[in-house]
């Protein structure tokens, strides 16, 4: 299944910033090929400063070895190996009218000392953070998460859009990162799903991506704004910020076993702002969308 999966994502890359860069217009990706002295590496790609997007990343990793002792620990395992795989996307966008996404799809696998896959997963999930609400937005964006759910079981998004809300929590906050989308993790065989189904799966919800978000961005990236608006744009990206640092488990992974911290840490913005016991105004757009992301709601 590594093979695949890992091929795919090599090709998803390519589509993803090829229309990344049709829609900026004036930047391209900066590609950095990388190896992790344990074994395996990968290929970051950066763009930055462009007309919309102001910085952004889509990375694909292969990285593989001994498994470290404080993840042995969290997984519950002795002596094993590891391979993972993954494409992690984070792209910030200039304009604060458009909205700031995410999105990560990844395979794990598991082995004993004689080379016996003894567990395996797949993980993924793409989620919204605005920082001007437009409802017709959200809603596009999870239908388009619906559609590809729907298209293998009924459950899914349900079940994923909740999960994803849990996840994209910000508990010393007491609100969400954004407004979600779909969360999944430890996607294994059951007596409903095989892997090559799980595989379709994720597979899906990665091609829905540029679906998901684009058209939102080509029908936001023109619009006016002011400078006070660009500052609750950068207060906003701190929470996002404190988010990837404090919760991402994506982000403690890649520290914990030795990953390119270029590339982990690539999905901060570059302009950010802490304002000490920051309120928005009472009747305002931006206190509308704290009282969302206190409450997350249905979409679709």
């Amino acid at each position: 299944m590594k093979d695949p999966f890992y091929a795919y994502i090599l090709q998803l890359q390519d589509t993803i910033t090829s229309k990344l860069e049709e829609v900026d217009g004036t930047a391209q990706f900066r590609e950095d090929l990388w190896e992790r002295p344990e074994g395996g590496g990968g290929r970051s790609r950066v763009i930055e400063n462009g007309a919309v997007f102001e910085k952004g990343g889509v990375n694909i990793s292969a990285v593989h070895g001994e498994l470290p002792q404080s993840m042995q620990a969290y997984f519950g395992v002795q002596d094993a190996d590891f391979f993972a795989c993954g494409l992690s996307l984070v792209l910030h966008p200039k304009n604060p009218m458009v909205p700031t996404v995410h999105a990560n799809w990844r395979y794990f696998e598991m082995y004993d000392k004689n080379g016996k896959i003894v567990d395996q997963w797949f993980g993924g999930g793409q989620d919204l953070t605005p920082y001007y609400l437009f409802d017709e937005d959200a809603q596009h964006f999870h239908r388009v998460c619906k559609k590809a759910c729907d298209a293998h079981h009924t459950d899914f998004y349900p079940t994923y859009k909740k999960k994803c809300d849990d996840y994209f929590w910000n508990a010393h906050r007491n609100e969400a990162r954004g407004v979600g989308g779909l969360f999944f993790d430890y996607c294994k065989v059951s007596e409903e799903m095989t892997m090559q189904q799980w595989y379709d799966f994720v597979t899906e919800v990665g091609d829905s991506f540029l679906d998901a978000y684009i058209p939102i961005v080509q029908k936001r990236k023109d619009l006016a704004y002011t400078p006070g608006q660009r500052d609750w744009q950068e207060i906003r990206r701190g929470r996002y910020v404190e988010f990837n640092l404090v919760h991402d488990k994506g982000t403690l992974f890649g520290l914990r076993t030795n990953g390119r911290i270029e590339s982990i840490l690539m999905s901060l913005p570059p302009r950010v702002q802490w304002r000490y016991d920051h309120h928005p105004e009472k009747g305002s757009e931006e206190e509308r969308l704290i009282a969302i992301l206190q409450h997350p709601k249905e979409w679709v």
